[in-house]
């Protein structure tokens, strides 16, 4: 009977204490050294196998220290936004610190933002300039931020000459029901992309919604 190798596999996997019993065998086994090709024994192989996982490891792990280190950076930055706008006191304050304190405090080079209905600041200022009823449905139904390449209907506008050069956008709705539209915008294609998470972008739309809703009855 010619043994076959998962044959072999097989019946160690079930026999564990095998080299334990013949302790000889682990340094007479050679295999090929995975870098330079010269043989090994069995033990040396198994070394550098463990090596090899403790580096993967070491490697993630670092990689999800960053991370941790990463969303605490971020939500510092979202309480200190939050901290800000619960110092205004006027619908004029309120929007100079949404629009700064994203532009300011998480670098986004372009801020929008569209509000409407009653009482939301005076009707020239331009974040209550009109907006097209498509706007206003899209806000109403959107479950949660949107993030892609491209911006939805007269969006792009909203930023004016700039608007040629962006490529990448993040739109939140501001309120629930909604009452405006808040948007988020680069000229680097990857900063907002479309299977990127929402959460912090979640966090700071229903801030800046809160906080509108608060000085509601206040001229901007």
């Amino acid at each position: 009977m010619t043994l076959q190798a998962e044959h072999v596999h097989a019946w160690l996997s079930t026999h564990p204490d095998f080299f334990e019993q013949h302790p000889d065998l682990l340094s007479v086994l050679r295999l090929p050294h995975p870098e330079s090709g010269s043989a090994v024994s069995l033990v040396e192989r198994q070394i550098l196998t463990l090596r090899e996982r403790n580096r993967t490891l070491e490697g993630r792990l670092a990689e999800l220290i960053q991370i941790a280190r990463d969303n605490d950076a971020l939500s510092e930055k979202v309480q200190n936004f939050a901290v800000h706008l619960m110092g205004q006191r006027t619908g004029d304050g309120v929007v100079g610190a949404i629009l700064e304190g994203l532009r300011e405090g998480f670098r986004v080079p372009h801020v929008a933002m569209r509000v409407w209905g009653t009482g939301i600041g005076r009707h020239d200022h331009p974040e209550r300039l009109p907006v097209a009823d498509e706007i206003h449905v899209f806000a109403a139904a959107m479950q949660a931020p949107l993030c892609g390449h491209h911006a939805v209907y007269e969006v792009h506008r909203w930023f004016g000459e700039d608007a040629p050069r962006l490529r990448s956008f993040a739109l939140a709705p501001l309120g629930t029901p909604a009452f405006g539209l808040l948007v988020l915008a680069s000229e680097d294609a990857e900063r907002f992309y479309p299977d990127m998470g929402t959460v912090y972008l979640a966090q700071l739309a229903a801030l800046a919604g809160a906080a509108l809703e608060s000085c509601a009855t206040d001229q901007l």
